[in-house]
């Protein structure tokens, strides 16, 4: 038999190995018993399930992919396939039979009889719901293969309409809170019932999900064609018509998500302001910042002691009125600006992990300090600092003699919650909820995002990223590496400064708690996953790593997890991240490209020869 149409058994165990530590894994660590509790598809899947299962399912598709790939025999990947999923279930079975021989609950808490129901499909004999689940592992190895074999055409679509399908039911609560405001609770109970999709509203998803992805896939060419003939004017009526049309949408979003998603939103906009700071100093600059929180904290604490109306603000300290968000927010940014300028200093010789150290120092010093009975008069010590204002801005109503009929037009436009909560901001110019912080947060981005554009492409930029790639080079050709440093940690600072004001201000009041390494961490993550360098990259980062995990507090106890694997993933799947920059992308094509040439190969197979036969 030749080499193409040999069977491979051992290479289906091994993977069938592999993905049977995942239901394994996440069974004792609790995983799959708290997430059992969340269902997708009501009466039909549940997220518990899904961890079960779906590595069977993942592990017999790739197999089986690899195998047709080759050349190989497809009936013989069907049996791998089949095979890799049985053995997937084997680790799972084990827990399963070793404890009911020795209760495993005393070294591992999560293995209960709530987990061995779940694990035995709810039946009571263990015989016959470890063979249920070998069976039903095996087939989701089997269905996996058919998957594989089904054309790319038609298994894109496929693919994609089952991950929408998913998303939505995690999300269906939100998205339960958000069509609540336009349709009536009759029609509504027939998409959600309590945190799941209907049988129904899934199907219907799932099928629009897929035409709409096979129609761009078979038409989607011609259309790119199509608007690539266009004329250079016409291209530009028609972008200019996308970003107005964007533009409206994102100026509505909060009153269309209601108050619970546009807070999550505010927090998703605040790291992206947090991201882009930072992506200058690590993105661009090379100079791995794990401190990062200190800007933070430092532009939350001097709008908390400048605004504050009790004790602990300026105006009580010294008998005036407190100054207003709109001052206080340069202040901010200055002070932050100052520190980091400060904090570069000592560490403009280091490099590398060294650098990450002594900036994860910074961060601890600041959070200690914020905490010590040192500055406890002046910030609070662990109490904090409380009644820190929202922001305001001048009435229209009193500007344009309305205060009197106000009340009156709001009251009017009450039927309509998204024209209510604008004439409320408008008419009054209150930021008192997250719908109207929203704005503040937009506005904050925006302006981050047009200098974080203008620096990347400066001639100072230029110099951040060639101070990246090599430093010794960079200041070999003129580059005065010490100042771009200095600058760079300066100038990420900033946004840091002006998030942290807004979030004292959106709060209220601040603590020291609110400033901890995990902040840093979270930024320089979403760097990470979204595309080092990159700044379309940070937002989908930020989406991803912050928005998400805000829709899914419920499962908050493996949060760190989570994003352990999601950047394990990453940098296996993606290295480059979800959207990275046109010059990563560059570097990391032309790495896999031209490898290095090995200098043994070259001394092997070209020996050096005698000057004088060189010389002839």
């Amino acid at each position: 038999m030749s080499a193409t149409k040999r069977f491979d058994l051992r290479y289906f165990i091994r993977a069938g190995l592999l993905a049977g530590i995942v239901p394994l894994y996440t069974s004792v660590i609790g995983m799959v018993e708290v997430f059992n509790k969340r269902e997708v598809v009501k009466g039909m899947l549940t997220l518990g399930e899904m961890l079960v299962i779906f590595p069977s399912l993942v592990v017999g598709y790739l197999v089986a992919l690899k195998w047709r790939r080759e050349g190989k025999n497809p009936f013989l990947a069907l049996v791998g396939a089949l095979i890799a999923g049985f053995v997937a279930s084997l680790p799972t079975v084990l827990l399963i039979l070793v404890n009911d021989r020795i209760p495993l609950r005393d070294m591992f808490v999560n293995v209960n009889p709530a987990l061995m129901e779940i694990l035995l499909v709810g039946q009571e004999q263990m015989a016959q719901g470890a063979f249920i689940l070998m069976s039903v592992l095996a087939v989701s190895g089997l269905l996996g293969a058919v998957v594989s074999f089904i054309p790319y055409r038609f298994r894109r679509p496929l693919v994609i309409a089952l991950v929408v399908v998913i998303l939505s039911g995690l999300l269906s609560e939100f998205i339960k809170q958000v069509l609540q405001q336009f349709i009536e609770r009759g029609a509504l109970k027939q998409i959600v019932q309590g945190k799941s999709l209907t049988t129904k509203a899934a199907a219907a998803i799932f099928v629009v999900t897929y035409l709409t992805t096979l129609f761009w896939d078979v038409k989607g060419q011609a259309i790119r064609t199509r608007y690539n003939a266009m004329p250079a004017s016409r291209k530009k009526q028609a972008g200019r018509l996308w970003k107005t049309m964007f533009g409206i949408f994102l100026l509505i979003l909060p009153w269309v998500l209601g108050p619970y998603l546009s807070e999550v939103i505010d927090n998703v906009g605040l790291y992206i302001i947090m991201g882009l700071g930072l992506n200058i100093a690590v993105g661009w600059a090379g100079l791995l910042d794990l401190g990062y929180v200190t800007n933070f904290a430092v532009g939350a604490y001097i709008a908390g002691v400048l605004t504050s109306t009790g004790p602990l603000g300026l105006g009580a300290r010294l008998g005036t009125d407190p100054l207003g968000f709109w001052i206080i927010i340069p202040i901010s940014i200055l002070a932050a600006m100052f520190t980091g300028f400060v904090l570069a200093l000592p560490v403009l010789r280091m490099r590398g992990d060294y650098l990450a150290i002594a900036t994860l120092g910074f961060g601890e010093i600041i959070r200690l300090l914020a905490l010590s009975d040192w500055l406890k008069p002046y910030i609070g010590g662990a109490q904090g600092i409380l009644f820190i204002p929202k922001p305001e801005l001048p009435a229209l109503a009193e500007i344009l003699n309305l205060a009197d009929r106000a009340p009156a037009l709001i009251e009017i436009a009450k039927g309509d919650s998204l024209l209510a909560g604008l004439m409320n901001l408008i008419l009054y110019g209150q930021f008192s909820g997250p719908q109207e912080l929203y704005y503040i947060i937009f506005v904050g981005a925006l302006f981050v995002l047009f200098v974080a554009t203008r620096l990347n492409n400066s001639r100072t930029g230029r110099q951040w990223m060639a101070m990246r790639e090599d430093e010794d080079a960079a200041s070999s050709v003129g580059i005065n590496t010490t100042t771009a440093k200095v600058l760079a940690f300066t100038v990420s600072a900033a946004s840091g400064g002006m998030a942290g004001a807004i979030f004292a201000s959106k709060v209220g009041t601040i603590f020291p708690n609110s400033f901890n390494l995990l902040v840093s961490i979270n930024v320089l993550s979403l760097i990470i996953i979204g595309g080092m360098g990159s700044i379309p990259g940070i937002v989908v980062g930020s989406l991803a790593l912050i928005g998400l995990p805000e829709l899914l507090r419920e499962f908050a106890e493996f949060r760190l997890l989570l994003y352990g694997a999601l950047l394990v993933v990453m940098m296996l799947v993606r290295p480059e991240g979800l959207w990275p920059s046109p010059v990563i992308r560059r570097e990391m094509a032309a790495d896999e490209e031209e490898p290095p040439p090995d200098m043994g190969e070259m001394q092997t197979s070209q020996p050096m020869r005698p000057l004088s036969e060189a010389s002839d």
